[in-house]
Parts: C-alpha cells; sequence; structure tokens
C-alpha cells in the first residue's frame, strides 16, 4: 500500500511539473500561443517565439524546451490563410498554411499574432525568399 502512495505521489509530482512548465512556457516574454498542423494529425498546442530568423514551436505537453519545429524565414511562404471554423479551434484564430523546408505546415494563431507573424514574414531582407541556388 505504501508503494501505491509513492508512485502516485510521483505522478502528481510530474502532472505538477507540466502544468507548470506549460504555464511558464505561456507566460515567457516574446512567445504567442501557437497550434501546429504538420499533416500527421490534428492541431497540437504549445508556444512559438521569434529567435533571429526562425520561428521556434515549443508544444505544451513534453517534457524538454527544445523547439519541435523551427522555421527558418529564409525561403518560408505563405500559401493560404483562413479563419478557424466553429470546434475546430479557439474562437478569432487564424489557420495559416506555410510552405517550408521540411514540407508544408499549418500554424493557428490569434489574429494579433498573425499579424506579427505576417511582419516578422516581411521584414525579412529581400533576398531572404529567394530560393538558394
Amino acid at each position: 500500500m505504501a508503494a501505491l502512495g509513492v508512485v502516485l505521489a510521483g505522478v502528481l509530482a510530474v502532472a505538477a511539473l507540466l502544468v507548470i512548465r506549460g504555464f511558464v512556457l505561456a507566460r515567457a516574454r516574446g512567445t504567442i500561443v501557437c497550434r501546429v498542423r504538420d499533416g500527421r494529425g490534428g492541431w497540437k498546442s504549445g508556444v512559438a517565439r521569434y529567435v533571429g530568423g526562425e520561428l521556434h514551436w515549443i508544444p505544451f505537453l513534453g517534457i524538454g524546451l527544445r523547439p519541435r519545429h523551427a522555421l527558418a524565414r529564409r525561403g518560408l511562404t505563405v500559401s493560404s490563410r483562413r479563419m478557424l471554423e466553429a470546434g475546430e479551434g479557439p474562437a478569432g484564430y487564424w489557420a495559416v498554411v506555410c510552405s517550408a523546408e521540411h514540407g508544408p505546415l499549418s500554424l493557428a494563431m490569434s489574429e494579433d499574432a498573425l499579424t506579427g507573424f505576417l511582419a516578422w514574414l516581411e521584414s525579412a531582407p529581400p533576398s531572404a525568399h529567394l530560393d538558394a541556388a
């Protein structure tokens, strides 16, 4: 019975650490709440942050702090954008399909975050949108 209590306490501690990690990620300076869909399933929640010429996306669920996706601004283009439908995600979120180095990737973010993302993308030097030869 004591072993069960120790296991339960360990599970609760891990769960609490994951919740704290998600809260810290969401509140960190310079991050935006952003969902990602990479063609292998539904939307995954996380945060994105701009680091130099890349957009790093870190999932809420997980233990690592390394980005799961790093989108280089060089060569990144927006193929389409649309408002998320009811039941697909949070109200007021926009889905943006990006053509990236490793294939298409969909991002979902608030309208304010989308404005910032598009401004970041457009602020790249002109040579950043040319394919590397």
